[in-house]
């Protein structure tokens, strides 16, 4: 079968590899060409020389998918041939908006190569809302860095283009790797999240389902939760008991708390909070077991050794999982997922997380408030520190929480219509 559809990606790793890999599964008259994930900001400067040199000539392709990271002014400047295929952007980040550190200047290199792909681009993809949103909201105060003769009207230009399609996430069943006395956890459907307070009542208009997770009390319920009863929490002076909660979402193990941090070491993802948080879960004497998972890169962030040796007693694993059947196992044996994100479009592990059953803990910006009902936000350092110590106090509560997080829109199996459409390809059987 001819290669019909070009699967570019400059920067070959993480959720940027684990899309393309699974594109290029799925549609079966693709080619694709990759760069190693390293050194991305060499990567966006000059990948589109590089790539036009490794790409194979062809008659055949008709579409052209490639992550933000390229160049596509300069790709397709440089291999005239490519410009009349659908040429089809996807943004896993955008520049726009990418935190920097400390005093550092932001390149405006970055971001003007983003809003000049876009305006070559027939399809500008978004892995969600609030990354498209914030693009779009910010492409005029980027151009107006430049001194003078400024461009006009290319956020107008751009949006019609735009569309969010969710990173789709391909994962395996559950029961693979949930221990036999774990039951496979739950979670509500898209159409049954984020319920209206009077929805969540509906059993009894009396009594709403409450988690006690939260600085307050916050409603959860939805018709996933058999509630008959309310849940009750330690707090309320009533012993919890099988009505309280679905039976089937119930985390029937023991032990101390296991926390999982799972991102790239780097700043951007403020591993220091999370690590101050659990040294003062440590200093104040309560019980709890960690993994710190993600991305290393060359230069690690100091507070990643300090919290090795100062966390060494509560450590369950340590570092990247080369095996992805080992990251699988460890979310699964996990309690709770926690992000200190200062930069997140989309967050593919604390999704994972949640579908191996971990309770995710999110500040509340970014997107996380697009993805995950507030019950699972906090504001300040404190209502983390305050969330993570009662459940350490009490980790029964957390395993019995029937998760309120839509995971069904995120799988691929009901994303893939969408990538079909995307790429105009009729799905296969």
């Amino acid at each position: 079968m001819a290669d019909e559809i070009l699967m570019v990606e400059p920067f070959y790793g993480g959720s940027h590899r684990q899309l393309i890999d699974l594109l290029h599964s799925h549609f079966t008259e693709s080619v694709k060409v990759t760069m190693t994930a390293k050194k991305w900001h060499w990567r966006a400067r000059t990948s589109a020389l590089h790539l036009s040199q490794e790409i194979p000539y062809s008659s055949n392709y008709r579409v052209l998918f490639a992550s933000s990271v390229l160049n596509l002014a300069e790709l397709v400047a440089l291999r005239p041939d490519l410009s009349g295929l659908r040429k089809i952007l996807y943004f896993h980040e955008n520049q726009l908006v990418y935190p920097v550190q400390k005093k550092m200047q932001r390149d405006f290199q970055y971001p003007y190569n983003q809003i000049l792909s876009c305006l070559v681009a027939d399809k500008v993809v978004f892995n969600s809302q609030f990354n498209m949103d914030s693009f779009l909201s910010s492409i005029n105060k980027t151009l107006k860095t430049i001194p003078d003769y400024r461009p006009k009207g290319l956020p107008e230009k751009i949006r019609p283009k735009c569309q969010v399609l969710y990173f789709p996430l391909d994962l395996p069943p559950r029961e693979k790797f949930i221990h036999t006395h774990q039951n496979k956890p739950t979670f509500t459907s898209i159409d049954e999240s984020r319920k209206e307070e009077e929805e969540n009542s509906s059993c009894n208009p009396d009594v709403k389902t409450r988690t006690c997770l939260g600085d307050k009390f916050e409603d959860c319920g939805s018709k996933d939760v058999k509630c008959d009863m309310p849940v009750h929490s330690i707090e309320d002076g009533n012993p919890s008991d099988e009505r309280s909660c679905p039976p089937d979402a119930k985390r029937r193990k023991t032990g101390p708390l296991h926390i999982v941090w799972a991102h790239r070491w780097e700043h951007d993802k403020d591993p220091e909070t999370f690590f101050n948080a659990l040294f003062q879960l440590q200093e104040a004497g309560l019980n709890f077991r960690v993994s710190v998972m993600g991305e290393q890169f060359t230069d690690n962030p100091e507070i990643f050794s300090v919290a090795k040796e100062r966390l060494a007693s509560h450590i369950v694993a340590w570092g990247y999982q080369e095996k992805k059947e080992d990251f699988y196992r460890i979310l699964s044996e996990a309690d709770v997922a926690v992000s200190t994100a200062l930069h997140e479009f989309y967050g593919v592990s604390m999704l994972e997380a949640v579908y191996f059953g971990c309770y995710p803990l999110c500040p509340n910006r970014l997107v996380y408030p697009e993805i995950f009902p507030k019950t699972y936000l906090f504001n300040t350092p404190a209502q983390l520190l305050k969330k993570l110590k009662r459940m350490c106090t009490v980790p029964d509560e957390t395993r019995r929480h029937s998760i309120q997080v839509p995971m069904d829109r995120y799988l691929w199996q009901n994303c893939a219509e969408d990538f079909y459409a995307l790429f105009k390809v009729n799905q296969r059987q």
